[in-house]
């Protein structure tokens, strides 16, 4: 059992915070012919019940799979791994060549982030999660080192973030998304069910949050549509698809799947993350002095 106390905790090692990817034993993996007849445990109002707590786990349909993003690459591990694009699994499968696609200014943006990420010398090559601020949507997923919780109440999905005790309240139903001036760190959430299908449309993002911690970005314009389909006891495949008419050119999806945690007395942690924080100050300070030492790593 996992013994966790609440209180304040300094995330000192916020720069390199890497998901934990708890493989889907192949025993999970349910047939999508099985999945689209199951009848799941529903709430008192109806809704199939994804109630617990949940890890990212594999790429769906791709047993073995780890998670990365664009270009093939391991992002959240980068710092940690020294890995560089080219390597590793995407979760983009669409294009399918896995990776962003990017209009020709913003491709050369993201590789400028890219380049300076390691050892930013303006604020913006800072990955603002290194900050402590809200990682967004999807990336509120991979960010959640210590996973997620998801609560129903009628009419209501919420969901608890480890990572900065993040959460995001999920109004069921027809209801309009807030004004179009409004922008939002976990930009704005109105969903409903179809089947055993949780459909969100997520919108009203600021343009402050990355995918990832090397840089691939959006603008304000952002859309995203998650698909949370609830395949077995312990398995949801998730689907979102990502469209911003400013920087990609043309609408893109990406797919995994999340594990249930069934570990006894599991709890989240509150991840106090900007108290008393000095990660990016560390991070600076160890930039500046390998840049003068000619220390590389990439």
């Amino acid at each position: 059992m996992r013994k966790r106390f609440f209180g304040s905790v300094i995330a000192l090692a916020a720069v390199v915070a890497v998901v934990s990817l708890a493989p889907v034993p192949a025993a999970g993996q349910v047939p999508r012919a099985m999945a689209k007849t199951w009848d799941p445990p529903r709430t008192l109002d109806g809704q199939p019940d994804i109630q617990g707590f949940w890890n990212v786990g594999l790429v769906a349909g791709e047993g073995g799979a780890q998670f990365s993003l664009e270009g093939k690459l391991n992002e959240e591990h980068y710092l940690i791994t020294g890995q560089r694009r080219g390597s590793g699994l995407s979760v983009i499968v669409d294009p399918s060549d896995g990776k962003i696609p990017y209009q020709p200014w913003a491709a050369k943006k993201a590789s400028d982030n890219f380049e300076h990420h390691a050892y930013p010398t303006k604020p913006e090559y800072i990955d603002g999660r290194t900050r402590c601020y809200l990682p967004g949507v999807p990336r509120q997923l991979w960010s959640a080192t210590g996973g997620y919780q998801i609560v129903q109440t009628p009419g209501y999905v919420v969901m608890m973030i480890e990572f900065t005790h993040a959460y995001r309240i999920i109004p069921l139903g027809v209801r309009p998304h807030v004004g179009d001036a409004l922008k939002l760190w976990q930009g704005d959430s109105r969903g409903h069910w179809e089947g055993n299908t949780l459909v969100v449309e997520v919108t009203n993002h600021n343009d402050r949050t990355w995918f990832d911690i090397i840089g691939d970005f959006h603008s304000d314009a952002l859309k995203v549509v998650e698909r949370w389909t609830l395949v077995s006891t312990d398995r949801i495949d998730y689907e979102a698809t990502i469209e911003d008419p400013k920087v990609y050119t043309r609408p893109w999806k990406i797919v995994f799947t999340a594990a249930r945690n069934t570990q006894k007395g599991f709890e989240l942690m509150e991840h106090a993350c900007h108290e008393g924080e000095n990660a990016v100050k560390s991070f600076s300070s160890y930039s500046s002095s390998a840049e003068e030492n000619g220390q590389k790593t990439r």
